[in-house]
């Protein structure tokens, strides 16, 4: 069973109305937001990250399901598999209580376990956050433009460098391991989105579950994609960077005679239909065998 299907398999028994159906970022129970994510060595971090950057990243990608919602955080919960590296522990402990005070967020709890000998390391982080609105990924509309916040494809790019032993250059290195949620574009954006999630996945992914949930189709333009200075010094090809995933950008659908309150960049359109379509200067282009990432 892939995660897809285990997903499904799930959605039969989360029926209370604040599951979303189990295809939104986070679950919202009246004016609370709740969501969880998980991080394992050798997935989404590697073996060997500093261990407070690693820290960072499980607070800034559950922080990011927040953003999505317009949510202000409130606390977490932490769950935390231990390995036998009391230095490694010690300095992730340190590492998240910096995340922690740079996001004013307050641990509530969580849980700990001893992981067996060789077990990749594993934590999961439960943040809370508040929402008077709460956009769901599938609220598009016919006729709704699709925008990006952000550049994409930095972190895919950071990965990269570090998997080909390269430290320089410095910005999409920090941004495979440092993301920053886009707490204060979300809260700005969820009163005037009819959608909104966040890019954790790949962007062709991601727009294309947004689509989906909204049962509307997708034309996408490639050539619009926003790729930072440093990527296109780099000759990071705009179809690698769509599909790299960890971008953390906000990913929304907006009437188009309504003004973007945030810096964003328009890349597609929503139609009556299904599925994605991809253009390049205007004309159609065939969709990549891999939209983004998948977990099995």
């Amino acid at each position: 069973m892939n995660e897809a299907a285990f997903i499904a398999a799930l959605r039969t028994l989360a029926t209370d109305p604040a599951a979303r159906g189990l295809v939104d970022d986070a679950a919202v129970l009246g004016d609370l937001v709740l969501t969880h994510d998980m991080i394992v060595a050798g997935v989404h971090f590697l073996a060997d990250d500093p261990p407070a950057d690693v820290a960072w990243k499980l607070v800034a990608v559950n922080l990011s399901d927040l953003a999505a919602k317009g949510a202000e955080p409130v606390g977490c919960l932490l769950g935390a598999g231990l390995s036998g590296d009391a230095g490694w522990n010690a300095a992730f402990v340190d590492g998240l209580g910096a995340a922690l005070a740079h996001f004013a967020l307050p641990l509530l709890g969580g849980d700990t376990v001893a992981m067996p000998a060789g077990a990749p390391r594993s934590f999961g982080l439960t943040a809370i956050g508040r929402a008077t609105v709460a956009p769901s990924r599938a609220g598009a509309r016919a006729g709704d433009a699709l925008y990006v916040t952000g550049t994409i494809g930095d972190a895919g790019l950071g990965l990269a460098l570090l998997r080909a032993g390269r430290t320089q250059p410095a910005a999409p290195i920090a941004a495979y391991r440092r993301p920053v949620p886009r707490l204060a574009d979300g809260r700005a954006l969820a009163p005037h989105v009819s959608a909104m999630m966040d890019v954790s996945d790949g962007l062709l992914l991601d727009a294309a579950r947004m689509a989906a949930a909204s049962g509307l189709a997708l034309t996408l333009a490639l050539d619009a994609v926003p790729l930072s200075d440093v990527a296109r010094a780099e000759g990071l090809a705009v179809g690698d960077a769509a599909t790299a995933g960890d971008d953390y950008q906000l990913l929304f659908a907006l009437a188009p005679d309504r003004a973007v309150p945030v810096a964003a960049t328009r890349i597609g359109r929503f139609a009556t239909g299904s599925g994605l379509a991809l253009t390049d200067g205007g004309e159609p282009v065939p969709l990549p065998a891999r939209l983004g990432y998948l977990h099995g």
